[in-house]
């Protein structure tokens, strides 16, 4: 049947037609498409105009790749992309104009998003060289490493994108979206390699680099050895996280522990980090966030035991993560998924009536109400909940903090969680691929027989088994360098991008002050060793 869809697909073959179509209607029209860089096209010949006097100033530097997919992310790179411009760096921006990830676009839009991008980013192009992925010349083949890439990231896109870990490819919808990203994720592949290859780059930047083409941009620059630097955001306003040569939602921390966690706490860190996480026990915004971390204020440790009507067994917690968030993907070490570590836990449990099970449920799943529920799962894992369990969901009026003070075991898979559950002396078994895990205040079995053992090993005499103030201090000299120097300073978030933007415009970002501020910052971005200022 010749649809509408079809027409817009043999129009975007013609030769010239989708240019046409684009030049007489389109350009200078208010963009009804969701993929809208007008605001960005606005903005830039002004921005450029403040970054020239230091571009023509500033000492050559590297010559780096940086790509970016998505309208959102494509507009704070162009911005970078000018800083790193005006610091002296060689920049090619390399865009990938999609602004859904999870579906088809006719090739007429498809090419007009393209043109829109290339007129938008036009103002760069006296000093950032801009490209399409579309428009480059793929490789006619990969290595298997890189195919073996596709089928990872290709899998963690539709769990990613259907908010759950099972993809069935029996069920046609799972199997049409894993097949869309495997072509995608292929194209990007191709296209990156044989232009990567050419260019020889020094550096790569990809925001995120674990999903999507961002993913697999980052694994090609990884295979041809080329230095890559990834990037996202936590809560915080003027906060980046950074990493080089891994994607930033594993959350290596390595060479943090490595560096930092010998260094002594002094008091004042101790204050800082006190100040944290009484914030997110009293459910108060903390720092330049306004995220809050619980729903309900701390009714303290004796007031949620008689809510709950817990008696004087003791208590074991599982704190869950919220399905389908990047820094889950990829976690697993004995279990195959989250849900399975959940399912074969509370099944566990549902025979140790000596204790009493609390799961709580990650308030985040109010964010995100599409993602299948850790509530679901438990309760497809035991239809009928036994009466020693306690299963608290995201909105009840329940907070985590009072649970980590009732608690003498926590169980987590990789949520901060297990972090702050051990700063309160609680032993904490961790069970997913975890930054903290291995740090020396967690438990950490490596296959499932461990898991149980441990389990088996700890229940009988579970209050013995706090942690000694020793592993306490580990915890928090871990939890300080993790949430206060594993940020980095930086201008704009991608969050509120254009309100940072209007704080710290160009001029003022690669001025004196800006450069006190965030100058160590954009020299780790290009791949510079990171240093600590005391």
């Amino acid at each position: 049947m010749f649809n509408k869809t079809s027409l817009r697909n043999f129009l975007g073959e013609l030769p010239l037609a989708a240019e046409l179509d684009y030049t007489l209607r389109q350009k200078n029209r208010a963009r009804r498409d969701h993929y809208n860089l007008a605001r960005l096209q606005k903005s830039l010949p002004h921005a450029v105009a403040q970054a020239k006097p230091f571009i023509e100033k500033a000492p050559a530097g590297k010559n780096i790749l940086f790509f970016a997919t998505l309208h959102y992310w494509i507009e704070q790179a162009a911005f970078l992309s000018l800083v790193l411009r005006g610091l002296g760096h060689t920049v090619t921006l390399l865009t990938l104009p999609y602004s859904e990830w999870h579906k088809e676009m006719d090739k007429l839009t498809q090419k007009q998003r393209g043109l829109h991008t290339r007129d938008a980013l036009s103002p760069l192009s006296s000093f950032v060289h801009h490209a399409s992925l579309l428009d480059l010349k793929p490789a006619s083949d990969l290595p298997a490493s890189l195919q073996s890439d596709i089928e990872e990231v290709s899998l963690w896109d539709a769990q990613y994108t259907l908010m759950r870990e099972e993809v069935d490819m029996k069920n046609p919808g799972d199997k049409a979206l894993y097949d869309l990203r495997v072509r995608r994720n292929t194209f990007a592949a191709r296209a990156a390699l044989e232009w990567i290859q050419a260019q020889k780059p020094d550096v790569v930047l990809v925001p995120n680099g674990l999903i999507l083409e961002m993913g697999i941009v980052f694994r090609v620059a990884r295979y041809l050895n080329i230095p890559a630097v990834t990037f996202e955001f936590n809560d915080q306003r003027e906060q980046i996280w950074l990493a080089q040569n891994t994607s930033i939602m594993r959350q290596d921390t390595d060479y943090l522990v490595e560096a930092r966690c010998h260094l002594p706490m002094t008091d004042a860190m101790y204050e800082r980090l006190a100040d944290l996480e009484n914030a997110r026990r009293g459910a108060r915004v903390w720092g330049k966030s306004k995220r809050l971390w619980q729903y309900v204020s701390s009714q303290g440790a004796d007031a949620t035991r008689k809510m709950l009507g817990l008696d004087e067994r003791p208590v074991v917690m599982l704190a869950a993560n919220v399905l389908g968030d990047s820094l889950t993907l990829g976690r697993n070490i004995f279990a195959a998924s989250m849900s399975e570590w959940i399912t074969k836990t509370v099944r566990f449990f549902a025979n140790r009536p000596e204790v009493q099970f609390v799961i709580r449920v990650h308030p985040g799943e109010k964010l995100v109400p599409q993602a299948k529920s850790m509530g679901t799962v438990v309760r497809e894992a035991l239809p009928e909940i036994p009466k020693h369990f306690h299963l608290i969901g995201a909105l009840d009026n329940v907070n985590t903090y009072d649970l980590i003070e009732i608690a003498d075991l926590g169980l987590a898979y990789t949520t901060t969680v297990g972090v702050e559950t051990a700063m309160n002396g609680v032993p904490v078994i961790s069970c997913g691929d975890t930054h903290y895990r291995g740090r020396g205040f967690t438990i950490d079995p490596n296959t499932w027989d461990e898991y149980f053992s441990t389990l088996e090993r700890m229940l009988p005499n579970l209050r013995t088994h706090r942690l000694t103030d020793e592993q306490v201090a580990k915890a928090w000299n871990y939890a300080y360098r993790f949430f206060f120097e594993y940020p980095r300073p930086f201008p704009w978030r991608l969050v509120n991008f254009w309100d940072d933007l209007d704080v710290w415009p160009v001029e003022k970002v690669l001025g004196g002050q800006g450069q006190a501020e965030f100058g160590d910052t954009f020299r780790f971005l290009v791949g510079e060793p990171f240093t600590w200022k005391d």
